[in-house]
């Protein structure tokens, strides 16, 4: 486990534990939804962890790809789809620490749970402002492969929390949670008491702040897509950055392009990366 801190910063890593980050606290606050990290017993209670190589749902826990359907592991219990990737489940490698910044990597060999090898890193920088994220990824496989990335981020719902992004469309989604159809949207601008959703947003500027009483959060990335999950019965608000709409593999198989999907094909050896921001400011 690590401890990273910068100025009122803290945050805690189980790299064991899919990499994950168990909590972000400003001031003792938590930013995220926070458990120290000798107390956590799983990625998907965590603060934030790494989505690869796929987000969200995959449906019937298989891969059509070029035409042959192949088996992948259930991974969510109950839930018929495998979801949020294979490395919440694996444990990372420390490659490198110190007081403000982490590298952990984790290898996947081609296996019954995803039959694309690839490796990815994770580098974590802790600012006095910002908890700062690169994830990468690379396909060893020696056919091309389908792949996308991104973090699952639950944050800690305050009393009075207000959500604003813009988008410029939504995909619908059916009653198993998967995408059918793309509408025109402007985003989000409304209190997260109120706020029930389970949604992928297509054409994100990039930017989602969160506000109360007591800090403002900033979200930053260059995906252009946001998946929204609250519902008012719980206490956290999960906002994640994505490179593909959910159930993307399968979306491609009925005949959708990869670009509208935001679905990468990666060429043996090639990599993707991406990045986000977590920036915390306390309200003056």
């Amino acid at each position: 486990m690590i401890e990273l801190r910068a100025g009122r910063l803290r945050c805690e890593l189980h790299p064991d534990l899919g990499g994950s980050i168990a909590g972000l606290w400003f001031d003792g606050q938590p930013v995220l939804r926070s458990t120290p990290a000798a107390q956590l017993a799983s990625a998907r209670a965590a603060g934030c962890h790494p989505l690869v190589p796929f987000s969200n749902r995959v449906v019937h826990a298989s891969v059509v790809w070029q035409g042959t359907q192949q088996p992948t592991v259930r991974n969510a219990g109950d839930d018929p789809g495998a979801i949020q990737g294979m490395v919440a489940q694996r444990a990372w490698s420390v490659l490198d620490s110190d007081a403000t910044s982490a590298m952990l990597a984790c290898e996947h060999p081609a296996d019954p749970s995803w039959p694309f090898a690839f490796d990815c890193s994770h580098t974590l920088r802790l600012t006095p402002q910002a908890l700062e994220m690169t994830l990468a990824v690379t396909n060893q496989s020696a056919q091309p492969a389908p792949m996308g990335l991104g973090w699952r981020p639950h944050f800690a719902r305050r009393p009075g929390m207000h959500l604003a992004f813009r988008a410029d469309s939504r995909w619908e989604l059916d009653a198993d949670k998967l995408p059918v159809a793309r509408r025109a949207a402007q985003g989000l601008d409304q209190d997260c008491a109120t706020l029930s959703a389970d949604d992928c947003f297509e054409g994100w500027d990039g930017r989602a702040d969160l506000r109360d009483a007591t800090l403002r959060v900033r979200v930053e990335s260059g995906l252009a897509r946001l998946v929204v999950s609250s519902d008012p019965a719980r206490g956290d608000l999960a906002l994640e950055p994505v490179s593909h709409v959910p159930n993307a593999v399968h979306l491609h198989a009925a005949g959708l392009p990869t670009g509208e999907l935001g679905l990468s094909l990666l060429q043996p050896g090639e990599s993707m990366l991406a990045q986000m921001r977590i920036v915390v400011e306390p309200v003056a």
